[in-house]
Order: structure tokens, then sequence, then C-alpha cells
């Protein structure tokens, strides 16, 4: 018997939830259960409590500046693939909590398909970072053995009062330059003999395009309702709130695949944003 409505918990305490799991099977196991609990209609579509200014982190990895990365190699070595994996094992890891954090922070604003796309894209996350860390204990290594980069969050941080900054950034930007490389990392994986592991990436990338698409339409959607050019928004937004680079090379069919057509970042590459 399902429960009536008032008894069920909300979706913004779902999410909360993940965000505060520290340690990361609990974290995976949480943001797994939030998916299956949203898509069995067991959470209320109810923003009630606020999200964390940041989500909590297990004891490992260290956490260092960009500045202070140990260098990761091209892959080709056992201990080269070894550090990208754990490397990309990270970014999964935080990227769980940004896809629940832009629900549990901005869901309110946008219907319910909006929670339904990015639930979606964090169940998605947890996976990736279940399968990298997998991977990386059959190489006799595990998520926390090697330090992290420490400023992965700073776009949430950068991007927490404004949901449209959030996606301009988060999936347009960061999410989107994983369509650039992605490519090149599987194909040195795979010049290396290490066919699970490309495997893995190649499923990461398929994904990604999904959730870059998912980035692109709400964007669009919001300038639609706010009666404003998306790509002059995003370019503005970009400017404002995105500290690295737009560089190219860049995928374009990947891009387009995903909605995000030259148009919006041809144009900060060609103004020196590189």
């Amino acid at each position: 018997m399902t429960a009536p409505v008032a008894d069920l918990p909300s979706v913004a305490r779902a999410c909360r939830a993940v965000l505060l799991a520290e340690a990361p099977p609990a974290k995976v196991k949480t943001a797994r259960a939030v998916a299956r609990a949203w898509r069995r209609g067991e959470l209320v579509h109810a923003f009630d409590v606020p999200m964390p200014d940041r989500p909590a982190r297990p004891d490992k990895p260290d956490l260092l500046p960009p500045n202070a990365m140990p260098k990761r190699g091209r892959g080709g070595s056992d201990k080269g693939r070894i550090a990208m994996l754990h490397a990309l094992a990270h970014i999964e890891f935080v990227a769980i909590d940004l896809a629940f954090d832009l629900v549990g922070r901005f869901g309110q604003d946008f219907p319910r398909a909006f929670v339904d796309d990015w639930i979606a894209v964090g169940a998605d996350e947890a996976m990736h970072f279940a399968l990298l860390d997998r991977r990386l204990r059959a190489l006799g290594s595990c998520y926390g053995a090697l330090p992290a980069h420490a400023g992965l969050w700073e776009a949430a941080e950068a991007t927490a009062h404004d949901a449209l900054a959030r996606l301009a950034v988060v999936p347009m930007v960061l999410e989107a330059r994983g369509l650039d490389v992605t490519p090149a990392t599987i194909a040195r994986f795979s010049g290396a003999g290490d066919a699970a592991s490309a495997a893995i990436l190649a499923r990461i990338y398929r994904d990604e395009i999904r959730h870059v698409r998912a980035g692109t339409k709400w964007f669009e959607t919001a300038c639609e309702w706010r009666r404003i050019g998306p790509v002059s928004e995003w370019q503005r937004l970009v400017a404002a709130h995105f500290r690295g680079a737009i560089k190219p090379p860049f995928n374009d069919s990947a891009r387009d695949e995903a909605g995000l057509s030259r148009d919006y970042y041809g144009g900060l590459a060609a103004e020196g944003y590189v």
C-alpha cells in the first residue's frame, strides 16, 4: 500500500541525504536509493530543507589545489592508468553531489521533469563512480589511494545563487569538456591493452552526452521563460562565473548531439578564453 502523500519524505530531504553521505559506498547507495524512490513515487515533489553549503567528504583522498596535483602521465603505464582512473573516479564522485544539489537547490523553480532528468543523472554518476572504483580495485588500488583535485566543488559554490548559472557552468562547460577529451583517453587505454577500462570510459562518454543535453535543454527552457537569448546569456554567465578556459580542441559532433552548438562556445574561444 502506498503511503499518504503527507507521510512521504520530500525530494529535497532525499537529496540532502545524498550530499551528507560521507563514505563513498554510502553516497552511492543513498543516490541509488533516492533515484529508485523517486521513480516509484515514494518522494514528494517538495523543497522544504536547504542544501548544505558543502557536501560531506571522506578522509581520503587528500584534496589538493590544482597547482599542487602530481603529474598523471598519459595512461600508458600501469601507474599512469591508475592515476587517470583515480582522477576520473573523483570527478564522478563530486558529480553525484552536483546532480543532487541541482535538484534540491533549484528543483522548486522547474517542473517535475527537471527532477526526473537530474535524479537520473545523479544515479548515472553514482554508477560511473562505482564502475571506476571497482576497476581501480581490480588494478590493485582504490578511490582515496591518491590525492585528488580540491577545486571541483568551486563551480557549485560560484553558482549557488542562480539555476541558470549552475546549468551554464556545470553541464554546459565542465561536462561538455569531458566530451572533448574522453575519446582520446579511451584510445590511450585501448592502445595500452586495457580493454576493460576503455569499455567503462565508453559507457561514461555515452551517458555524458545525455547529461550535457539535459543541461542545454533546461538552460534554453529557462531562458525562454525569462525571454532572454540563450547564447548571449550563456556567454555572459560563463565569463562571470567560470574561472577556467573554454579551449579547443572541441568534439563538435558530440556537442551537437548534446544540443550544444558551436554558437555557444565558439565565440568565447575566439575571444581569448583559451
